[in-house]
């Protein structure tokens, strides 16, 4: 299955505040970000500056050096401690993914781990009211899912932080809702409830497709698609993953998670060869 919740949480698109940490960051390259980020610092003062090492740190915690991350947040600590809000709420939030988030192990999750993050985010969150910053609000709200991984705390901490998303004015809230309404549709569809499923990932698919982002547009419809098929709506989910097939393969981006569904859609439809088919291609990629 694709492990389309962390995605959605990886790739949701940070709040552009002061800096325009939208244009330098790159998830699925930490590397080049990092570099991005340092290229940035060297002419870069006060909050600003310190914002910068909070994503250098979090470039290290996207490559599982949580260690590394620790050690450039502490490194700035005693100047977080009286800098701005957005500082420090950042600042909290990146300690806090250095205990507990999408690229953490389950081994790694350990009690002692959870509750250093949960302090974490907890700050972060408090700190982002008082300072009616509702973009970051909701990172620190959507991040507690990795401490309480069951699927109903899963909803309850996205259908919070999708409140705040309703009820804010600003373009840093308002830009989280396609990767909220995901997270509250996976949820359900951990829970079987498969027809509110399908309402929250067909919305994500709408506001996905106003961004104009053609990856995340596709992962927005295998969403739908993949929810099609728990729902044995078979004919409707084949027609959507053949057609990502045709777009994945036109970007030069095969999907295997495409390939997975197709081999399951066309095993249900009784057509061994092409599932075996589509079985081959997907143990093929990485």
């Amino acid at each position: 299955m694709r492990p389309v919740f962390a995605l959605a949480l990886f790739l949701c698109t940070l709040p552009a505040m002061a800096l325009d940490l939208n244009a330098l960051w790159d998830y699925r390259q930490p590397d080049v970000s990092e570099q991005r980020f340092r290229a940035a610092l060297a002419s870069a003062t006060g909050d600003d500056a310190l914002i910068l090492q909070t994503q250098i740190a979090r470039t290290y915690g996207l490559r599982k050096n949580f260690s590394k991350a620790r050690e450039v947040l502490t490194a700035i600590a005693a100047q977080v401690a009286t800098a701005g809000a957005e500082a420090r709420i950042r600042y909290a939030l990146e300690m806090g993914r250095s205990y507990a988030s999408a690229a953490h192990t389950p081994e790694q999750l350990t009690p002692e781990a959870k509750q250093l993050a949960r302090q974490a985010y907890d700050s972060a969150l408090t700190q982002a009211k008082a300072a009616a910053l509702d973009g970051l609000a909701i990172d620190a709200i959507h991040m507690f899912a990795f401490i309480d991984t069951a699927p109903a705390d899963h909803l309850k901490w996205a259908q919070e932080a999708l409140a705040v998303v309703l009820a804010s004015n600003q373009p840093d809230a308002r830009r989280w809702e396609a990767s909220i309404r995901n997270n509250i549709g996976m949820a359900l569809h951990k829970m079987g409830r498969f027809p509110e499923a399908l309402d929250q990932f067909q919305q994500a698919v709408l506001l996905r497709e106003k961004s104009g982002n053609a990856q995340n547009i596709r992962v927005a419809h295998w969403m739908v698609a993949w929810t099609l098929r728990a729902l044995h709506r078979t004919d409707e989910a084949l027609a959507i993953q053949t057609r990502l097939e045709r777009e994945n393969e036109a970007a030069g981006q095969p999907d295997k998670y495409v390939f997975e569904e197709l081999e399951m859609l066309y095993r249900a439809k009784g057509d061994s060869a092409r599932a075996q088919q589509y079985g081959a291609r997907r143990q093929a990629l990485p």
